[in-house]
């Protein structure tokens, strides 16, 4: 199947966004970090990052990460890129805590708190692709 970063973050933050709603936050929390990662990799590819789409994969195997890694790597195409200047993200990365394995952790380990934490997260990255949509960037 053909990538779409920007349709997978457009329904991984939609369903995020119905599961919280629901107190659904074990999901929710997982699908934030999932959106966050998507929207980033989206603008990765604006920024140069080099996609297999053979194999479905970024060529470099550093860009290889989920939301907890993908934050520092999206900094480094950002900075390196002549219109980057104005999708800065915090220094602090929200999904430091945010593991893609926790998908096989018991939902008592997630609640409201946790999951508003990468609900944050998702909506940094929620504005930046508002913003490069509008830009024409994606």
């Amino acid at each position: 199947m053909h990538s779409d970063f920007l349709d997978a973050y457009e329904r991984h933050w939609e369903d995020a966004e119905h599961l919280f709603k629901a107190n659904r936050w074990a999901n929710a929390d997982h699908l934030y970090g999932i959106a966050a990662e998507c929207g980033l990799k989206r603008l990765m590819l604006a920024f140069g990052m080099r996609y297999d789409e053979s194999h479905g994969l970024p060529h470099d195997k550093a860009d290889r990460v989920h939301a907890d890694g993908v934050w520092k790597r999206f900094e480094s195409y950002r900075c390196g890129h002549h219109q980057g200047a104005g999708y800065a993200l915090p220094t602090s990365n929200p999904f430091g805590d945010w593991s893609v394995s926790q998908r096989y952790a018991h939902r008592s380990n997630f609640d409201q708190a946790r999951a508003q934490a990468h609900q944050s997260g998702a909506d940094t990255v929620r504005k930046l692709i508002e913003k490069a949509q509008k830009d024409g960037l994606v």
